[in-house]
């Protein structure tokens, strides 16, 4: 085999190699550093001539006694090097048998807090380190809790120092015990506990002799077999534009980086947010045309048809679109030193658009040491909050766990041009509105009595059983209309049954809510604990709610009760909403005259588990009130 031959085939061998991203975090001075050095060092990532010039450096230094610092490696600052702190986030690439691996050395002081998060967005794993003689600081709280809110869900426990408490089985227990009791509030994470010591090497590649009691994982050895899984891959095509190519009157591209998932010529495709459908005509780079490219690839695309595309629009498949919104919910990392300011517009940069945006309210500010939600008047540096956010474009995004790249964007200084905030875009789960799902009370001491009237009294009283229908569907789309004629044929069977509109609540005790989502949210919660209410008298409820976000009805559900609960959506399109309305309030939400319309301006979740679908534009409401009726007499009467 020749050189070249070889060569190419050792190539060949690398890049068939799976990669992991790491990231070291914690507190300042636990020893990331020295740790991520060591690691290099005996996993064979340092050549002969570095070794060399790090033992010159660590005697210029002085900081390990005439040993090699091995945390000079990664601290290459001049001022990282005379403080003996890492500033910023120092990049390293090896290789082992079985992986290729990206690691990210984070700095640990407080105030670099947002290094560390720029870091962690990309991380599979996180290596926190805790200094086994100062035991879980707020800082080291603070770096798992960023980690796990940017996607990291391995954790490694890294109880660094193990040789300065004599390797003691019962301290490095206590402080493993202490972490997890604090990780069970941060949702599902995978931590794996390593004692270890980086200056001596204890359990980094090797087993230690010093910690007989310990036979689990080396460092290395955990990091070569944890499991990844390459999530944007499997996930469904996104393909931002860049920049529209043409270099002649020939050709028109569209070029980009697919952020997930895999496209292919003969694609159909749907371009948002103008909604226009093409096909795949042809996929060029720069080595030549390709069949088929996939997440991370740097392409130019062209089209079967002539469309007016441009920077900052998204190629999506038909049958999994993104959300197209002008509001959404996120939670907000502050990076700046001038604080959060309500209202004040800043440039909003997501994929590859860019627009204005506006924070309309700053819900809560979370504590970093207690994971509570806290009221906050502003965000300032490193602080963490949840916020509901406008825009003056439509934004084409995900939820941030769905997808990090479109479920991820920063806020910049329209003046300064300064990056003040990295937003991670909630799911439907996580768009709650704190105070008011919540269960917990003001009341701390209030004990709600038992009824003397028992519920199997009151049905045979009344001869039925009590319940909730929730109609749900958009405006103009029949919903009131369905629930009167449904009450009617109830009242006529005999039953006892109220209407609850949600239009009606905000005519009395809604009238101070708005129409943001978090006061739509508050107008159907009210409306949930109305129904409540009613059914634990024995009564019928029927109650017709716009309800646009999926989170708020299932809550909604889990409230009233599963085997009280019964879920009808009128599907009826939006066109056809339009055609119907009286009122002009979907031309008003067109001229910007009403926010936050849903439909028009704010996206409706249609739900996928509701119990009953009706088209009224196929169905009238007599009908549609006569197929529930006869559901509720063969399933609930």
């Amino acid at each position: 085999m020749s050189v070249a031959q070889e060569v190419y085939s050792q190539l060949a061998v690398h890049n068939s190699k799976d990669l992991l991203r790491f990231i070291t975090c914690g507190n300042v001075d636990d020893g990331k550093s020295t740790l991520i050095g060591r690691l290099l060092l005996e996993a064979g990532a340092i050549y002969d001539d570095q070794i060399a010039a790090l033992q010159n450096d660590s005697n210029k230094y002085g900081t390990t006694g005439g040993r090699i610092d091995t945390a000079l490696l990664l601290d290459g600052l001049e001022d990282e090097r005379q403080q003996g702190i890492t500033i910023d986030v120092a990049y390293r690439y090896f290789t082992t048998q079985r992986r290729k691996f990206i690691l990210a050395d984070s700095p640990g002081h407080e105030q670099f807090t947002r290094n560390m998060a720029t870091a962690a967005s990309n991380a599979d794993v996180a290596i926190v380190l805790i200094d086994v003689t100062k035991g879980v600081s707020v800082q080291t709280r603070r770096h798992a809790y960023i980690a796990t809110l940017l996607g990291v869900k391995q954790i490694v426990l890294a109880v660094n120092k193990m040789d300065l408490v004599q390797y003691q089985s019962d301290v490095f227990q206590r402080i493993v015990d202490e972490f997890r009791q604090f990780a069970t509030a941060l949702g599902r994470v995978d931590a794996y506990a390593i004692p270890l010591s980086a200056l001596e090497g204890d359990n980094v590649t090797v087993l230690s002799g010093n910690m007989p009691w310990y036979q689990g994982e080396t460092l290395l050895g955990y990091l070569d077999n944890v499991r990844i899984e390459d999530r944007l891959r499997h996930a469904s095509l996104r393909f931002p534009i860049q920049r529209v190519s043409r270099p002649d009157a020939n050709f028109r591209g569209f070029s980009g980086t697919i952020c997930s998932g895999q496209l292919q010529c003969g694609d159909e495709v749907v371009v948002l947010p103008a909604r226009s459908k093409a096909r795949i005509k042809s996929i060029v780079t720069m080595d030549g045309e390709l069949n088929r490219a996939e997440t991370h690839d740097a392409i130019t695309v062209t089209l079967d048809r002539e469309l007016n595309l441009a920077r900052g629009d998204m190629l999506v498949p038909g049958d999994a679109e993104p959300r197209i919104t002008t509001e959404f919910q996120a939670t907000v990392v502050w990076m700046s030193e001038q604080p959060l300011v309500i209202e004040k517009r800043y440039w909003l940069k997501h994929t590859t658009r860019k627009t204005p945006c506006e924070i309309k309210t700053l819900h809560h500010r979370t504590d970093v040491n207690s994971l509570a939600r806290l009221s906050a008047p502003v965000l300032r540096l490193n602080e963490i909050g949840f916020c509901t956010l406008q825009t003056t474009e439509p934004v084409v995004c995900d939820d941030y766990q769905t997808n990090r790249t479109t479920g991820s964007f920063i806020l910049v200084d329209r003046i300064t041009h300064e990056t003040v905030a990295a937003g991670l875009i909630a799911s439907s789960a996580e768009e709650s509105q704190p105070g008011y799902w919540s269960s917990a009370s003001a009341l701390t001491h209030a004990k709600r009595q038992q009824s003397l009237v028992r519920m199997e009294d009151r049905e045979a009283q009344y001869g039925q059983k009590p319940g909730t229908i929730l109609i749900t569907g958009l405006s103009c789309s029949g919903k009131t209309t369905v629930a009167l004629q449904l009450e009617k044929k109830l009242f006529e069977a005999g039953k006892i049954v109220v209407v609850l509109d949600g239009q009606w609540l905000r005519m009395g005790i809604s009238r101070d809510l708005a129409f943001s989502a978090e006061e739509r949210s508050e107008n159907l919660r009210r409306g949930a604990e109305i129904a409540k209410m009613l059914n634990d008298s024995g009564q019928i409820c029927i109650a017709a709610f716009v309800a646009p976000s999926a989170w708020v009805r299932q809550k909604t559900r889990e409230l009233i009760g599963r085997d009280r609960f019964l879920h009808i959506h009128l599907s009826t399109h939006v066109e056809v909403c339009r055609q119907r309305d009286s009122t002009g309030q979907y031309q008003a939400a067109d001229r910007g005259e009403i926010q936050n319309f849903p439909g028009v301006t704010y996206s409706y979740e249609a739900p996928d588990d509701a119990d009953l679908y009706f088209d009224t534009s196929l169905q009238s409401p007599e009908a549609i009130a006569e197929e529930v009726y006869q559901r509720l007499v063969t399933k609930w009467f």
